[in-house]
């Protein structure tokens, strides 16, 4: 590499990690007590080295986070907040205005129509399905500390589903998934698991994976949802 290359892109770095320097801190906390050996699997998993930035934490910075705690238990005031044209507020009522409703569900009494969704695309956001979602589980596993909901459509056809996990102070999206059209059933969704959490006021956060390293429509979607990046300090109780 050309030596006005390379210094070029140690300062792209550089300007990245001062970026991710001035992010808020979010202190998010593991409690073993939820189920003590999934607790730790996560908690290794979290804390590793990044498999790119080797300087990081595999989760610690840009991570996408939805501060619950401070809208004071009142779903409302997260509404307003997403209720401007250019955030989620619109499309999740667009959704509900065409039938669509929400639900806990076990997705071991939809595995054929989890299988379709994840099927029904060759590619999210500008890349290949991961083959893993390809093949079709024959049981799915229901953690104790996790909870799943599935939207569906006017004909009680299951558009889309988000499995969460609550690892201490905070719940994470673990599985997210919905046919792609411009119906906003993502929007609904999220809303409304995210506004059950609020009035739940057991956790302080919700987590939806990164910011950093995320395609730009992926990034768009959390912002439009509320996600802020943050740099997180995890602890093991």
């Amino acid at each position: 590499m050309e030596t006005p290359e390379l210094f070029a892109k140690l300062m792209d770095h550089a300007r990245v990690v001062a970026q991710l320097a001035r992010l808020p801190v979010a202190r998010l906390r593991f409690e073993q007590g939820l189920h003590p050996e999934d607790i730790r699997r996560a908690h290794a998993y979290f804390t590793r080295r990044h498999p790119r930035l080797k300087i990081f934490r595999n989760k610690t910075m840009g991570i996408a986070l939805i501060d619950l705690a401070a809208y004071g238990g009142e779903a409302g005031n997260y509404l307003d907040e997403v209720r401007r044209k250019d955030y989620a507020g619109p499309k999740s009522r667009k959704a509900a205005a065409r039938g669509y409703w929400l639900r806990p569900i076990d997705r071991n009494d939809h595995i054929d129509e989890i299988h379709a969704i994840h099927t029904s695309c060759d590619e999210r956001q500008g890349r290949p399905m991961d083959s893993a979602y390809l093949v079709k589980k024959t049981r799915y596993d229901n953690m104790p500390h996790g909870a799943c909901y599935g939207v569906f459509d006017v004909e009680g056809r299951l558009a889309a589903y988000c499995n969460t996990l609550r690892y201490g102070n905070f719940v994470s999206t673990d599985q997210l998934m919905g046919y792609k059209n411009n119906d906003g059933v993502m929007h609904l969704l999220l809303l409304t698991i995210i506004c059950r959490l609020i009035e739940e006021r057991t956790v302080d956060y919700f987590m939806y994976d990164t910011f950093l390293g995320a395609q730009p429509g992926l990034r768009e979607f959390k912002r439009r949802i509320g996600f802020q990046p943050y740099r997180a300090r995890y602890e093991l109780v």
